[in-house]
């Protein structure tokens, strides 16, 4: 009798026990925010799958089933995910947030079928316009039906009196009118560096290469500090649609720096930026004088180099002739000196040095001086940007000297119109070449070089994956041995990419102690043969709302 009872009461200290612990439990620990009923992709290094997380100070607190972070968590606002997918935020690692800006600012000629289109589009601007100076950027002659490159004779008709920039796609081809070139003092006698005036039967076409456009823009009146605030919020709030936390923008000067930094002032700048400095003085001393620079969301510690031009201008620096110009091998932007020098300042000032590369010719020279850098310091990361025609023997040399590859998949579907006419089919085994680069370095970032592509980081993927353009074409994918998977593409975009900017420790996985950081995706992230449009639902930094589709 006295045992049963004494085991009756045990029982019921038991029950009073659980009762009591799970009362406390659900009182829990008080957190900042909660995501549950989610399919979380940590990406972390088991690529573990979640169902809840929990947040403090802008920080992962812990991550686990949905029942113990419910159970042990208390928080005022708690976001059911109606079991959506979770991803830490993706980066752009190479765009141009400040060629966007001018791009949104002046006339925006992506998508044009023919130059007549281009000229119609100018006098509509020119009417609307008291700019005292026209630039448009964004076409592309391989678009229309007659793919050569324009002249500016028609152009000189129609704007015989006001300065015209007319700015490729890519950046390193323009169109001028001839009023332009006289305020530039260019002509056919002039001797540019990196650059090239073209012509036709010895007169000026109007069309100029590379450096010479720089000859151009200097004269290019300037935008208020505020018009382009405006326009990077409006940016901002674009990328945060896509999910896209972060961007490594490719290529600031010394001015630029303030823009970032008055809109961070302000508290109105939430993006990630990683900053590449020109080595333009200003900015060499800069780096010196700051070294390593962060204002919380603003990062600079490495410049960029332009090694070469692009394949579609024929300006990428190649080691034999290209396939269809049998007189170009294209040329280098940087000179072997000036190459030498920057690299060493970057070593000195311990700073990144990050080198455009189209063409074979210039991999081949950046992998000859970032072998240099590795005798020095080994975890030096590097990059290679964009890394598009390589020698099968370059690639071969990605790990031995710890180059970091920064690539962008949608080049690669749009350059398939003509990249084989440019570089003919032997070549073209290196080009593009992202899981052979994959395959030997184990990792690289993925971005965009917008605004030359779209920033979407859906059509990265079927870019990557699928190996099309969002017309699905070609059709049975460019290349498909170089397609990579759809894990491989994500941690490209998260993950990878804060390796590439020295931030892998704070960000690029949904871990523990790492910045929460991360959007909801508004349908399953997949690759299908045909393109599938997604965006995020919400975007968070730092447990902030940046963006929300309700």
């Amino acid at each position: 009798m006295l045992k049963h009872i004494a085991l009756r009461y045990s029982g019921l200290f038991f029950l009073f026990s659980v009762f009591a612990f799970q009362s406390s439990c659900m009182k829990g620990k008080k957190v900042d925010l909660i995501i549950h009923n989610a399919k979380i992709y940590s990406v972390d290094g088991n690529y573990t799958i979640f169902d809840a997380m929990a947040v403090k100070d802008g920080k992962i607190v812990e991550l686990g089933p949905e029942r113990q972070i419910l159970n042990k968590y208390r928080c005022e606002e708690a976001i059911d995910a109606n079991g959506k997918e979770v991803y830490p935020g993706f980066t752009d690692s190479h765009g141009h947030l400040l060629s966007l800006i001018d791009q949104k600012l002046n006339l925006d000629l992506r998508e044009t079928k023919s130059f007549d289109e281009v000229l119609f589009k100018l006098e509509k601007y020119a009417a609307k316009s008291s700019r005292k100076f026209i630039v448009a950027r964004g076409w592309d002659q391989s678009l229309w039906a007659l793919k050569e490159f324009p002249n500016n004779e028609k152009l000189n008709k129609l704007f015989p009196n006001i300065p015209v920039l007319l700015i490729r796609v890519d950046g390193h081809a323009a169109l001028i009118n001839e009023c332009l070139m006289k305020k530039a003092n260019l002509s056919k006698d002039s001797k540019i560096a990196g650059g090239k005036v073209i012509m036709a039967n010895n007169v000026e076409t109007g069309l100029i290469l590379d450096n010479a456009i720089n000859e151009v823009t200097k004269l290019i009146p300037p935008f208020s500090l505020k018009e382009k605030q405006e326009t990077l919020l409006e940016i901002q709030e674009e990328l945060f649609q896509y999910g896209i936390t972060s961007v490594h923008e490719a290529g600031i000067n010394f001015e630029d720096i303030q823009l970032f930094e008055s809109l961070i002032k302000s508290k109105k700048l939430n993006l990630n930026v990683y900053a590449m400095l020109y080595p333009t003085e200003k900015n060499k001393d800069f780096a010196k004088k700051n070294g390593h620079y962060v204002n919380k969301n603003l990062s600079i510690r490495s410049f960029k180099v332009v090694g070469d031009g692009s394949l579609g201008s024929r300006g990428a620096c190649l080691k034999k002739p290209y396939s269809d110009d049998q007189h170009s091998h294209g040329f280098l932007l940087t000179s072997l000196a000036d190459f030498k020098e920057i690299s060493a300042f970057c070593r000195k000032v311990d700073y990144q040095m990050n080198t455009h590369a189209i063409g074979d010719s210039t991999n081949k020279i950046v992998l000859d001086i970032i072998a240099q850098t590795f005798k020095y310091k080994k975890d030096h990361r590097w990059r290679i940007e964009h890394a598009q025609v390589l020698d099968l023997i370059d690639i071969e040399k990605l790990t031995l000297y710890g180059a970091f590859p920064s690539v962008q998949p949608t080049h690669a579907v749009s350059d398939q119109r003509w990249a084989e006419n440019r570089i003919g089919k032997a070549r073209l085994k290196g080009a593009y070449a992202y899981k052979s680069i994959l395959d030997k370095t184990g990792i690289f970032a993925l971005g965009t070089d917008f605004p030359v592509e779209s920033f979407d980081p859906f059509l990265t993927i079927h870019a990557a994956v699928q190996r099309k353009n969002v017309q699905n074409l070609p059709k049975n994918g460019l290349l498909m041995n170089e397609a990579i998977s759809l894990k491989e593409c994500i941690q490209g975009m998260t993950l990878w990419p804060t390796f590439a900017c020295f931030q892998e420790n704070k960000s690029g996985s949904l871990e523990k102690g790492k910045d929460a950081t991360f959007f909801i995706a508004d349908l399953p992230v997949r690759s299908y043969s045909t393109f599938q449009q997604n965006f995020a639902f919400m975007t968070f930094i730092k447990a902030k709302k940046v963006y929300s589709a309700e």
